[in-house]
């Protein structure tokens, strides 16, 4: 099993007039194998390191203005990066390379858009409260796995507890009595976690018992008007 590291190498707390704080953090970790490096605001990621790409990957939306970066970003993520892993090693030696700190996961599967027949939508599967954040996800489709139409988000942290969230997404075409599952998998876990959605096609209404029964209260309402005229002339006769 794989050790890893999480490291805060460096937190703000900006004031505003206003008394509105914010909290500015950047984020390494570590493990025996990879590493992460991001910026995060109030809890929504600024920017990661793409290893691969060697650069600073911008995940704002594109209407929002990034904060500036100072020059050579990049190259600090990776000199951090190789400090993470030092550190990593150094706290195995003097802990005796102590188990790794678990937490399950929970998920939940709901779609983006209310279900039509035959209309394309996407299925969400949110995965959160895990640690460490190493994940499998499949998708199913009755019982036969799917890969194509499939993406997930940035890993995002929770607050101050160390654990993690993560979105992934499945483009589908409902039909009626699909039934699509999100399985997931992660070393806190004793058996892989299942959670299902199926298609189901909302009861339709027979329109002759809709107007029978429209006709009958209209009916109802009228007699309970006449009983009430009848009453008040009668009153008035006395």
């Amino acid at each position: 099993m794989a050790v890893s590291g999480i490291f805060l190498i460096l937190i703000g707390i900006i004031h505003t007039q206003a008394k509105i704080v914010h909290v500015d953090t950047a984020l390494n970790g570590c493990s025996d194998s990879d590493g992460d490096f991001m910026y995060v605001l109030d809890g929504e990621e600024l920017g990661h390191a793409d290893w691969e790409a060697k650069q600073l990957v911008v995940t704002l939306p594109k209407f929002a203005i990034p904060p500036p970066y100072p020059e050579g970003i990049y190259e600090t993520a990776v000199i951090n990066q190789q400090l993470c892993k030092a550190n990593l090693e150094t706290a195995i030696r003097f802990y005796r390379n102590p188990p790794e700190p678990q937490a399950p996961p929970m998920s939940s599967i709901y779609p983006r858009d209310d279900v039509t027949l035959g209309t394309a939508n996407t299925l969400i599967c949110l995965v959160t409260g895990f640690y460490p954040p190493r994940l499998i996800i499949t998708w199913t489709k009755n019982n036969k796995n799917i890969t194509m139409g499939t993406s997930n988000s940035q890993l995002r942290m929770n607050g101050q507890d160390g654990s993690f969230t993560q979105f992934f997404t499945l483009k589908f075409t409902p039909e009626e009595s699909d039934i699509y599952t999100c399985i997931v998998e992660h070393s806190a876990l004793d058996r892989p976690m299942t959670k299902e959605f199926d298609v189901e096609v909302p009861p339709k209404v027979s329109v002759g018992l809709s107007v029978f029964c429209g006709v009958g209260l209209t009916l109802g309402l009228l007699g309970v008007a006449a009983g009430i005229f009848l009453q008040v002339k009668a009153n008035q006769c006395k």
